[in-house]
């Protein structure tokens, strides 16, 4: 464990499993302390609890509801201190071919991946303004980068979700605060396990390193992008894919 982070509060949404929760632990390795947000208050205090260090919080929050939004965020502040790194992390996926794609698939993908990610930003900038001093992490994907058959509203959202990256580090630089994004490729979480073996060696065959990546691969360059050693990039798209998009 080390203290590069130390005395920073980070906030991670989608933080109780998968990529995550990777990154919450790689944030309480380097010494911050960390709140987890999740749908289920419930398992976001038990993935608290699980974490290296002390000072960490667990709490209930559907970042797609702007009022949920409102109450999480000061409580965060109330018992953590105020949030010096957010990590938009939250994502859900309802993949299916175009023709079949509900309204409700579209509309719920982009509620949670692109406005959540502008609920919970919008939430902690006012704070961070006043500080001078800020972080912002947004987890986008390789398809936000390349489309996908049977995904178009998670690629739009996910693609969305890289402007809005790119805006908001413009607009904030001023008061130093940094906005990056990272674009995962194929990674060990809940989703891709349920692939069979077969999927899983066609996707391999296409990602240049021969391995899917693991939810500690994303972690370590969000750690990365949080930390001192960053401190001179903003309004990029880190892209971790084993090398998929060269």
């Amino acid at each position: 464990m080390t203290n590069e982070l130390k005395d920073h509060v980070v906030l991670v949404t989608g933080g109780s499993r998968g990529i995550g929760l990777g990154i919450a632990r790689a944030m309480a390795d380097g010494g911050a302390r960390v709140a987890v947000i999740g749908r289920n208050e419930e398992r976001a205090r038990s993935a608290a609890d699980s974490l290296p260090g002390e000072g960490h919080g667990g709490f209930g929050c559907d970042v797609a509801d702007p009022d949920q939004v409102k109450e999480a965020v000061p409580a965060v502040q109330d018992e953590l201190g105020g949030v010096t790194v957010l990590v938009n992390n939250a994502g859900i996926a309802r993949d299916n071919i175009l023709l079949r794609l509900g309204d409700d698939d579209w509309d719920e993908v982009m509620a949670v991946n692109l406005k959540g990610a502008f609920n919970m930003t919008r939430a902690v900038t006012r704070a961070m303004m006043k500080r001078r001093d800020g972080v912002i992490i947004n987890v986008s994907s390789v398809v936000g980068l390349t489309g996908n058959p049977g995904q178009s509203n998670y690629a739009a959202s996910k693609a969305g979700l890289i402007g809005f990256t790119k805006s908001v580090a413009r607009e904030l630089a001023s008061r130093n605060i940094r906005c990056n994004a990272i674009a995962p490729g194929y990674i060990e979480t809940d989703m891709t396990g349920a692939l069979d073996e077969k999927q899983t060696e066609a996707l391999q065959e296409r990602i240049p390193l021969g391995r899917l990546g693991t939810p500690e691969d994303i972690a370590g360059v969000a750690r990365f992008l949080a930390g001192p050693a960053a401190r001179y990039i903003t309004g990029q798209v880190l892209t971790v894919d084993g090398g998929m998009v060269i």
